[in-house]
């Protein structure tokens, strides 16, 4: 892999990631829930799912999602129920769930909270089909068939995972601030918008078809 074609990469998953999507508006919400180093466990997840998803690709999961029904459903379906669950428990949220400030000036979390923090935002990546599939179809367009493809896809893993980092931080960092500069009530909505959102891409999810990648 290029320089140039690396470069080009970049760009266009930068273009894809930082289009709101869940593992995003779930920064958002940890970030103006918990602040942003608090937050970091549900991005460390996400990334995870990146390294999981583009080795995935590699491994030609995708393909078998595209060219198979019952495992497409399967892991659809999945995505779509705990994008909803997630959703409906972000639209009954009171707000206010970032206590200011701890001795570091962050809030304090359990070790348990941080867990489900991680493990929220990693399934939620890595149970949606539709990246497996839009992967599967973008990545190989970056990869010379003629050189040792491992490598390449460690770089774009990299690159994909890097990226998608810089994303989440910057919306966990509106979320914190917003809870600093709002009241209660705002913050509050700002998890029902992020939950209805969610709704939103579980029900796109749920009717979406392998034709349709």
């Amino acid at each position: 892999m290029t320089l140039a074609t690396a470069l080009l990469f970049a760009i266009v998953a930068f273009a894809a990631i930082a289009t709101p999507g869940p593992t995003v508006l779930l920064a958002l919400s940890n970030g103006s829930r918990h602040g942003v180093r608090r937050a970091l466990p549900g991005m460390l997840g996400a990334v995870l799912s990146d390294f999981v998803l583009v080795g995935a690709v590699a491994l030609g999961l995708g393909a078998l999602l595209a060219a198979s029904e019952f495992w497409f459903s399967m892991l659809k379906w999945v995505g779509a129920v705990y994008l909803a669950y997630l959703g409906l428990r972000m639209l009954r949220s009171r707000g206010g769930g970032f206590h200011l400030p701890a001795a570091d000036g962050a809030p304090s979390t359990t070790a348990g909270e941080s867990k489900r923090i991680f493990f929220k935002s990693f399934l939620v990546a890595a149970t949606n089909p539709k990246g497996y599939i839009f992967c599967s179809a973008l990545l190989p367009q970056f990869i010379d068939p003629s050189a040792a493809q491992a490598p390449q896809y460690f770089v774009i893993a990299l690159i994909f995972a890097g990226l998608d980092m810089a994303v989440m931080l910057a919306y966990a960092f509106v979320g914190a601030r917003a809870i600093r500069l709002l009241t209660v009530s705002a913050t509050r909505w700002i998890d029902r918008a992020c939950g209805g959102m969610l709704l939103a891409l579980a029900g796109s999810l749920a009717f979406y078809r392998r034709g349709a990648a």
